[in-house]
């Protein structure tokens, strides 16, 4: 199953693409593409480059572990999450290197590379679902996260399922109609609530 954007004005296909299932095939994902996945991770841009970030992963191969990311996740996610493959979460280092002084931008620099880690999964024919419904303090807890270091998102990926296979209701929000605000709702110039000019210009035509 395919769900692409209804986009108003020409994107990429990748962007088109990508979005979140709660269907997952069993099938496994190999090394090899998990380590391009995290390489592409690897490439995204941070403050500074601090690349603050790490990834506590879990095959679905790698049971303990495994079963230990699904126990941070909140009941309603772990009905579709534990068919997934691989779980993930990130984690963002909240203060930089030097002088150790507060890094406001870490949690944007662990989205921007996981951003670019679901961009290379779409390319690869994997999805990527990130996940805001999980215990922080539970994480915190189950993995040993030391001090200074906030969890932020987890994930699942891989191959996408059969919606069919999913109860409701689960089954309804993979096959929903994708919706967004338009541009024209958040792209701003000049002042607060002042519409960018180009975007007035495509509004009247």
């Amino acid at each position: 199953m395919n769900n692409p954007t209804s986009n108003e004005y020409p994107i990429q296909d990748l962007i088109r693409n990508r979005w979140s299932p709660r269907a997952f095939s069993d099938k496994a994902v190999s090394p090899e593409t998990l380590r391009s996945l995290f390489e592409a991770a690897r490439w995204a841009p941070s403050s500074s480059n601090e690349q603050p970030w790490v990834y506590l992963v879990a095959t679905k191969e790698d049971t303990e572990n495994f079963q230990k990311m699904l126990s941070i996740l909140v009941e309603f996610n772990v009905g579709w999450a534990k068919h997934a493959p691989v779980l993930a979460l990130s984690v963002a280092h909240l203060a930089f290197s030097k002088g150790n002084s507060p890094n406001r931008f870490a949690f944007h620099d662990v989205g921007s590379a996981s951003a670019q880690l679901t961009l290379e999964a779409v390319a690869r024919g994997l999805l990527v679902h990130q996940m805001a419904g999980y215990d922080v303090e539970k994480a915190r807890k189950v993995f040993e996260i030391p001090s200074g270091w906030d969890p932020v998102a987890a994930m699942a990926l891989g191959y996408h399922g059969d919606p069919a296979t999913l109860p409701e209701p689960y089954k309804e929000r993979e096959t929903a109609p994708r919706v967004r605000k338009p541009i024209s709702e958040f792209v701003m110039s000049g002042r607060w609530g002042n519409k960018a000019p180009f975007v007035l210009k495509l509004l009247v035509k």
